[in-house]
């Protein structure tokens, strides 16, 4: 049996980076209200495939479209490689597939926000929901190019039906991570629209206060709602990962649980300033990158416990790559 390939693997890392990087731009394209940069035309911006003299939230759109653009032939470059080198039914293959589905999936949506014109200032109920589905493919979209990366040098099977009690305390953890992830998109989004200053006379619960009242915008109200879940996840998670550690000096999950406990740590005081300083932009960015972090923590969590398992049961390894 051939070793996995470490090119592939580098390439695979680097993908998931530049997506990465990608989703972070995609925040600050809402942030800055760029989002109508180009009008309500796609893909071309404002009727044009390159638009000359652009303002600034024209080139902050355009760049964002280019570098989403660049991912397609990146992807399909993955999946191609990754057909050449694993044979069929290998999960690397389904991955790397399920990647590029995912990234059509982003891009449809993002085509939709331009062409039914739910960005910039727009505060309706279908952005809300829109914002909410978006996260829910980023972070699908985000996944499966982790587990090509991870798989393509861990090629363990997985024992999905092996020791019920070590995946679902993850699971659990990965619908609630999701579920405070979209109620973030939202409050993200209301952060935007209805922008608060640091200094409220009578402080930060005359703020709450005044958020609360039935005056203000359903996407003002909502904001209290993603710190409790936040708050309650970040417990959760510090639990989840110190229980995963035990018994476990190293290995995978000693490291991804020591990692899950720091990004959690971080995340918390993160989303603390963003609270007291009025979501300033920069610190929505961090917020959002931490999130995707433990997000994908989580996912390699998953599969490194259920490797670990179909070890433990004996179950054998899949091929690494082909012998062709």
């Amino acid at each position: 049996m051939k070793q996995p390939s470490p090119a592939f693997t580098r390439y695979a890392w680097g993908l998931l980076a530049f997506l990465v990087g990608v989703i972070l731009w995609g925040a600050w394209v809402r942030i800055s209200g760029a989002g109508a940069g180009c009008g309500n035309h796609w893909p071309t911006c404002n009727g044009v495939v390159l638009p000359i003299a652009p303002n600034t939230k024209t080139l902050i759109e355009f760049t964002h479209r280019l570098t989403s653009g660049l991912c397609l032939p990146l992807v399909l470059g993955m999946m191609i490689w990754a057909w050449k080198l694993f044979p069929k039914q290998h999960a690397v293959r389904k991955a790397a597939a399920l990647t590029l589905f995912f990234l059509l999936s982003e891009a449809a949506l993002g085509a939709g926000l331009v062409k039914f014109e739910l960005v910039a200032q727009n505060t309706s109920v279908a952005r809300a929901i829109t914002a909410a589905l978006h996260l829910i493919n980023t972070f699908t979209l985000a996944a499966t190019s982790a587990l090509v990366a991870w798989w393509s040098a861990h090629p363990a099977p997985l024992a999905w039906n092996q020791n019920r009690q070590a995946k679902w305390p993850l699971l659990l953890a990965m619908a609630a991570l999701i579920v405070t992830g979209m109620s973030g998109a939202v409050t993200a989004l209301g952060d935007t629209l209805f922008p608060t200053t640091i200094f409220v006379e009578g402080g930060i619960f005359a703020r709450l206060q005044e958020d609360l009242s039935g005056s203000t915008h359903f996407l003002v109200q909502l904001r209290l709602i993603h710190p409790i879940l936040a708050v309650g996840l970040a417990f959760y998670l510090l639990f989840l990962s110190s229980s995963l550690r035990a018994d476990h000096e190293e290995g995978p999950r000693m490291r991804l649980g020591s990692l899950l406990t720091t990004l959690t740590i971080c995340q918390f005081l993160v989303g603390f300033s963003n609270i007291l300083l009025a979501a300033p932009g920069l610190i929505q960015i961090v917020h959002l990158l931490l999130a995707v972090s433990i997000w994908l923590t989580l996912i390699l969590l998953l599969v490194s416990v259920l490797a670990e398992e179909a070890e433990n049961a004996g179950i054998e390894k899949p091929l690494a790559v082909t012998s062709g």
